[in-house]
């Protein structure tokens, strides 16, 4: 900041004038004005430039670029397999995770009374009722050609 001029009036909300361009050194300047940005800012608070570096490692990336795991699964050629619709396809895997709640429900549970083993027993029917739903929507869901 030894290039400003100090005798020129400034307002509180503009940045020092700059006897020289900024240089490409200072870290967090706007390259259009020069102001230093604010600690968090994506844009200039000056003349509204966009931030040209990246803010975190996840700025910038889209939804679609969280889901790419999902390709690694094939789940196309799963649904091709079974020939079912993309709709009865999604119906068909939450009956399956369903299913694995249920046995999951009585694998990690343990029964010390009558009261536990009815409460577990009762998860479990909800749980394969929740199955039994999704694979009858599945079913109903079903493009029939």
């Amino acid at each position: 900041m030894s290039g400003v001029v100090q005798n020129d009036a400034q307002e509180f909300w503009r940045p020092p004038i700059m006897a020289e361009a900024p240089s490409e050194t200072m870290a967090g300047a706007c390259r259009t004005c020069g102001t230093e940005f604010m600690i968090g800012a994506r844009f200039c608070h000056l003349c509204g430039a966009a931030r040209t570096g990246k803010l975190s490692p996840t700025a910038g990336r889209s939804p679609a670029q969280y889901l790419e795991f999902l390709k690694a699964l094939e789940l196309h050629r799963l649904q091709q397999w079974v020939a079912l619709s993309t709709a009865s396809f999604i119906a068909f895997l939450a009956g399956i995770a369903c299913l694995f709640a249920a046995i999951l429900v009585g694998i990690v549970y343990s029964a010390q009374n009558l009261a536990d083993f009815q409460a577990i027993q009762l998860w479990r029917i909800e749980w394969l009722l929740a199955a039994l739903t999704a694979f009858g929507a599945g079913i109903l869901l079903k493009r029939t050609t």
